[in-house]
């Protein structure tokens, strides 16, 4: 019934019809039809399916990527729903998780237009279009880059402390990823080739549709969001003092008050992990 509930509030804020767009694309697409247009471009595609597109496009030699909704219908809702899963109808979630975590300091994409229209949930059409991350890397290949390349003990703690920061940051102020994967983490792509990180070097979290914005994050999400993040660093060679320097920078406790006050949080973020590696 709760996930029910939190449905029809969805439903309920989704009535107001709303498009931003950033002055290159106002320029470029001055009197014309937006959500049209939108719907119509053409692309490298990365996903078609269930009522969404994916896809890159270039527009004034500028490269931009765009995530458009045309309505996923009643069905794929009510599924989700019998699955007592929330379902993604639109792509404001993408647009406000972005604006959350630029709120909040945290690197990720940078919005140039967004939109939504229509009352019906089922067929509610929407968009988001963000600056095309280019010359990235994924997080996803560290775990092969340092099994044959081992980094600096610098260049390890300085990445922990960063994915700490911004796992602790995101949490406390309300929001949880759903796929906080480490493909999910881009950064510029001359870590490769350098194997070199410092505190300054942005990280940028990327895939957003799925976030959950609260007033509190709920801490079943939290060991979740952590669970995935410690599956997919399976293959990253890490010692025990880089796990506990990574609990100790995300909780913001002393080693020994964090071993005595959140031993059980920290075997349900392991067994989540375990769980998704026994899949």
């Amino acid at each position: 019934m709760n996930i029910i509930k939190q449905a029809l509030k969805l439903t309920a804020r989704m009535k107001i019809n709303s498009c931003y767009l950033r002055d290159d694309l106002s320029r470029a697409w001055a009197d014309q039809p937006v959500f049209d247009l939108v719907a119509k471009l053409d692309g490298e595609i990365f996903r078609s399916k269930e009522g969404r597109r994916t896809l890159r496009f270039a527009l004034n030699n500028h490269s931009y990527f765009l995530k458009y909704h045309a309505g996923v219908g009643w069905l794929e809702i009510f599924k989700n729903l019998l699955a007592l899963r929330l379902p993604i109808i639109s792509a404001r979630n993408e647009w406000q998780a972005i604006q959350f975590l630029q709120q909040h300091g945290l690197d990720t994409m940078t919005l140039a237009a967004y939109g939504e229209r229509g009352w019906n949930p089922a067929r509610r059409q929407s968009f988001v279009i963000t600056d095309d991350l280019t010359e990235t890397m994924s997080l996803e290949w560290l775990g092969e880059q340092w099994q044959q390349r081992p980094p600096s003990y610098a260049s390890k703690q300085a990445l922990i402390h960063k994915l700490a920061d911004i796992s602790r940051i995101m949490h406390r102020n309300g929001m949880n990823h759903r796929d906080y994967y480490l493909c999910h983490f881009l950064l510029d792509e001359s870590f490769a080739q350098t194997n070199e990180f410092t505190v300054d070097t942005p990280v940028y979290l990327i895939d957003l549709h799925r976030a959950q914005l609260r007033k509190q994050t709920p801490e079943r999400w939290i060991i979740k969001d952590l669970g995935s993040l410690y599956f997919s660093a399976s293959r990253v060679p890490l010692t025990r003092r880089d796990k506990l320097r990574f609990m100790k920078i995300y909780s913001g406790l002393p080693l020994r008050q964090l071993l005595n006050t959140q031993q059980r949080f920290w075997q349900q973020v392991q067994q989540r992990a375990d769980a998704l590696l026994a899949e």
